[in-house]
């Protein structure tokens, strides 16, 4: 299926590399396939490979920007970004207490694909916040810390620490609303 579509591979290409979220639910339906295998042969496990196919579309898409297709066609890409995620994991089950070895969010739910893109629409989007509005967001939702722990943490007072968290949510909201309207 693949080939037949190879005529069309610059302009998904290009609305990838742009930022289109239909462009990678595009490349998804694609591409996930040969993913999901190569990480199912190279890891053994259904459960790993379905992770790390998460892992490298999440991925692909929060560093799309740094993608040059003029030195590397979309699918060598994904396929190297495929080959670290694997390297990654095995590092991860041959040494279960390194640190940073802890799976992604979008590698340790169980996100059916039309999930997937809100998934990385919302990791873009929490990349574009600002440094300090994205860890206080990151604290409150990943590492489940209160608004007085993470002010703590982070020298903060509560009430920065809210604030942060109302406006991160309130552009969070509206870009998935954009989405949703999209599609």
């Amino acid at each position: 299926m693949v080939a037949q579509q190879d005529h069309d591979l610059p302009t998904v290409t290009e609305a990838f590399h742009a930022g289109d979220e239909r462009a990678l639910a595009e490349i998804y339906d694609r591409w996930s396939p040969l993913v999901h295998s190569l990480a199912l042969r190279a890891l053994g496990s259904v459960e790993s490979a379905e992770a790390v196919t998460q892992r490298v579309f999440t991925q692909a898409w929060t560093s799309r920007r740094d993608f040059d297709p003029s030195r590397v066609p979309l699918p060598a890409w994904l396929v190297g970004i495929t080959r670290h995620a694997i390297a990654d994991a095995r590092r991860a089950r041959d040494e279960p207490g390194t640190p940073g070895t802890r799976p992604t969010t979008a590698a340790r739910d169980d996100a059916e694909p039309a999930d997937l893109t809100e998934r990385l629409v919302l990791a873009d989007e929490m990349s574009r916040l600002g440094p300090a509005p994205e860890q206080v967001l990151r604290l409150a939702l990943h590492d489940d810390l209160s608004h007085v722990q993470i002010a703590e943490r982070m020298r903060l007072t509560p009430e920065v620490v809210t604030t942060h968290i109302r406006r991160s949510l309130l552009k969070l909201r509206e870009r998935l609303e954009m989405v949703t309207d999209a599609h």
